[in-house]
C-alpha cells in the first residue's frame, strides 16, 4: 500500500514535477524503454575509502522505495551498481562494463576524483553523462569541454575559500598546517584554500604533509605537522584518513584550529571511530541536514528520513549523513528523469539536468538545486558548522550564490 503523505513530504518543490510527460511520442537510447530505466553506479564497497560504500546502498534503497510507489513515469528503475575499491583503473573496467556491457542510460553519482577522473575522456567521448559525480573538484562543471559530465555537490575550491576566509577573519596570524591527499581531489581543496589565502598563504601556511591513498597511517605526517608549530590545521582526507588525523592529533597532544573537509564530515563514519571527545571543535561545512544534530528530531522531512532507512535500508547507521546525501542526490536524478518524460535519451537526460531550479526537504534552508547550460554545479551555497561533541552545529551566514 501506498504511504501517500510519505511521499509528499519528499516532493520536490518544483512545476515541473507535475508536468507528466514532455511528449506522446516515445524516444529512447540504450538503457531505456517502455518499462524500464536503467541506470549505472560505481562506488568503493571496498578498498581505502570503503566509508563511501553506504552511498550506493543508500541510493539503491532509495530506488526500491520510488520503484514500490509505480517508478518514474510508469518505468521502473534498474539500479546497476559495481564496486572499483576507489583505484582508477578498476573504474575504468566497471564503465566500460556498464556502458557496452550492460549498456545504461547513465553513469550517475561516480565516485570520488581520481577515479572519475579515469573515465573522464571516455565517458565524453561515448556520449554517456557522467551525472551528478560524487565528488566536489572543480573539474566537474566544464559543460564547453566535457559537456557531458555534471558535479552534484558544493566544489572543493569554494568550500576551501571559506575555510580561508573564516581564517582571515578569526585569526589573521594564524600559523597553519595543512594534511592533503596526493591526488586531484587533495589538490582541487589545496588550490582553493591558497587561493582564498591569497598572498598571505605563502607566510600563514607553515607545513604541508602529502599522503598516499595506500598507506596504511599518516601517523609520521601528523608528527610533522605538529613539530611546525602550527596552531591551525586543514585536514583534507578522506573518511579513513580523517579519523587517524583528529585521533592521532589528540594522542600527541596537538589543539590546533581543526578544519575538516567536508566530504569526511559524518559523525557516523569519521568522527565516531575517531572519538567524539577527540572531534571537539572541528569545523566543517554542511549543505544538508545532519541526522545527528538534535534541531531536525521533529523535522518532518527527517522523520520521513527515519521511517524511509527503517523500511528499505534498516542494516543503514542512521548517525551517518552519507545516508542522507545518497537519497538527496537519487532525489535529483529522479527529477531529471520525469523532466525528461518519454524522451529518454541521453542528450536530453543532460539538458534536462542544465535545466533545474528546486528545492529539497533535506537540505538545509537557503540551499537549493540550481543548474543551467553554462552552470554545471547544481549545489553552490553552504554553512560553517563547529563540532560541540554530539553534534554538528551551524554558525555564521550562508555561503555561496
Amino acid at each position: 500500500m501506498k504511504r501517500r503523505t510519505f511521499a509528499v513530504g519528499f516532493a520536490v518543490m518544483t512545476t515541473a514535477l507535475a508536468a507528466g510527460p514532455a511528449s506522446s511520442q516515445n524516444k529512447y537510447d540504450v538503457g531505456a524503454n517502455d518499462k524500464e530505466i536503467k541506470i549505472g553506479h560505481i562506488n568503493p564497497y571496498s578498498g581505502p575509502a570503503s566509508a563511501y560504500g553506504t552511498i550506493g546502498k543508500s541510493i539503491s534503497a532509495w530506488f526500491d522505495k520510488v520503484n514500490a510507489e509505480g517508478g518514474i513515469n510508469g518505468r521502473r528503475i534498474k539500479f546497476i551498481s559495481l564496486d572499483d575499491g576507489y583505484s582508477p583503473p578498476k573504474t575504468v573496467e566497471q564503465a566500460r562494463k556498464l556502458v557496452e556491457q550492460e549498456e545504461v542510460l547513465t553513469v550517475f553519482n561516480p565516485l570520488g576524483t581520481p577515479p572519475n577522473s579515469a573515465i573522464h575522456k571516455y565517458m565524453n567521448q561515448r556520449k554517456v553523462p557522467q551525472l551528478f559525480v560524487a565528488t566536489g573538484a572543480t573539474k566537474w562543471g566544464d559543460p564547453k569541454n566535457f559537456p557531458w559530465t555534471m558535479g552534484w555537490q558544493p566544489n572543493y575550491q569554494s568550500e576551501a575559500k571559506i575555510y580561508a576566509e573564516h581564517i582571515l577573519e578569526t585569526a589573521p596570524n594564524a600559523k597553519i598546517a595543512v594534511l592533503y591527499q596526493n591526488d586531484d581531489y587533495g589538490k582541487d581543496y589545496l588550490k582553493g584554500f591558497e587561493d582564498g589565502l591569497g598572498a598571505k598563504a605563502k607566510t600563514m601556511i607553515v607545513s604541508k604533509q602529502s599522503y598516499e591513498v595506500t598507506d596504511p597511517t599518516i601517523d609520521s605526517q601528523m608528527n610533522s605537522l605538529k613539530a611546525s608549530g602550527a596552531d591551525t590545521f586543514f585536514n583534507i582526507t578522506t573518511p579513513k584518513f580523517a579519523a587517524q588525523a583528529i585521533k592521532k592529533a589528540a594522542e600527541i597532544g596537538w589543539k590546533p584550529n581543526h578544519y575538516l573537509n567536508q566530504v569526511s564530515a559524518s559523525v557516523g563514519s569519521v568522527l565516531t571511530p575517531a572519538g567524539l571527545a577527540n572531534s571537539v571543535g572541528v569545523i566543517s561545512t554542511q549543505y544538508f541536514k545532519d541526522p545527528t544534530d538534535p534541531q531536525w528530531l521533529t523535522d518532518p522531512a527527517m522523520n520521513e528520513w527515519r521511517e524511509f532507512m527503517k523500511k528499505y535500508y534498516p542494516t543503514g547507521d542512521l548517525n551517518d549523513a552519507f545516508n542522507v546525501y545518497g537519497p538527496l542526490v537519487a532525489q535529483t536524478l529522479i527529477q531529471v528523469l520525469k523532466q525528461a518524460g518519454n524522451d529518454l535519451t541521453r542528450a536530453n537526460v543532460m539538458k534536462q539536468a542544465a535545466s533545474l531550479d528546486m528545492t529539497l526537504p533535506l537540505l538545509l534552508p537557503g540551499v537549493n538545486v540550481k543548474t543551467s547550460a553554462d552552470d554545471f554545479y547544481p549545489i553552490e551555497r553552504e554553512q560553517l558548522v563547529r563540532f560541540d561533541g554530539k553534534a554538528w552545529v551551524r554558525f555564521g551566514k550562508i555561503y555561496g550564490r
